[in-house]
C-alpha cells in the first residue's frame, strides 16, 4: 500500500463528516429554525462530539449554510450539464436558473432567514464570498465547452460566472430588503448580462 492511499482515504472520511455535519446543521435549522439550533443538536444529529464540530467549522450558521449552499451548488451544476448541447453559455445558464426556480417555493423561508445571517457579521460574509467563488467556478468549468473557439486562458467564461452569480447576490439583497419575487428577481438580473451569442 502506498504512502498517497491512507491519506486519500483521510480526505474522503473528512469530507464525508464534513457533509454530514453541514446536512444535519441545515436539516435541523429548517425544522426549528437557525436561532432554535444549537451546536450540541447538531453534533448528536451528526453522530459527533461537539469538539469534533469546531474542528470543522467556527459557527453553527457557517454549517447551516454550508448545509444549504451545498445541495444548491449540485443542484446548479446539474441543471446546467443537463441543457442542449446547442445553447450558447448565456442560454444554457438562464435556463437552468429557470429549472431551479421551481424549488424555491419549498425552501424560501430557509434562504430568507440565511440571506439574512450572512450578511451580519463580517465571519459570516467571508464565508459566504467564499461559497460563492466556489459556485463561479464549477459553473465556468460547465460553461467553457459552449464557447465557440476559446482561446488559451480566455476570461469569458470565469466572467459569465462570476457577472451570474453577483446577479444572484443583488438580486438577494434587493428581495431581502423590499421583497418581491426572488425568481423573478434573478431572471431580470441575469437577463441585464450582455454576451454576444457568438462568442457564447
Amino acid at each position: 500500500m502506498s504512502h498517497s492511499e491512507p491519506e486519500s482515504f483521510k480526505v474522503r472520511k473528512r469530507r464525508a463528516t464534513n457533509a454530514r455535519i453541514a446536512a444535519s446543521a441545515a436539516r435541523l435549522a429548517g425544522l426549528h429554525g437557525v436561532g432554535n439550533t444549537t451546536v450540541e443538536q447538531i453534533a448528536e444529529d451528526a453522530h459527533i462530539g461537539r469538539a469534533t464540530f469546531f474542528r470543522y467549522y467556527e459557527t453553527k450558521e457557517s454549517a447551516v449554510a454550508e448545509g444549504i449552499t451545498g445541495p444548491w451548488l449540485t443542484r446548479l451544476t446539474d441543471a446546467i450539464a443537463r441543457q442542449p448541447g446547442h445553447l450558447t453559455a448565456k442560454q444554457a445558464l438562464t435556463q437552468a436558473f429557470e429549472e431551479l426556480a421551481d424549488r424555491l417555493p419549498d425552501d424560501i423561508d430557509q434562504i430568507r432567514e440565511l440571506a439574512c445571517l450572512t450578511r451580519s457579521t463580517p465571519t459570516l460574509h467571508a464565508w459566504t464570498m467564499q461559497a460563492y467563488q466556489r459556485y463561479e467556478n464549477a459553473v465556468a468549468e460547465l460553461l467553457t465547452p459552449r464557447f465557440p473557439d476559446l482561446a488559451p486562458h480566455d476570461p469569458r467564461p470565469r466572467l459569465l460566472a462570476v457577472l451570474a452569480m453577483a446577479a444572484v447576490r443583488i438580486s438577494l439583497d434587493d428581495w431581502t430588503q423590499h421583497g418581491g419575487s426572488l425568481s423573478d428577481l434573478i431572471q431580470q438580473a441575469l437577463a441585464l448580462i450582455s454576451i454576444d451569442p457568438a462568442q457564447g
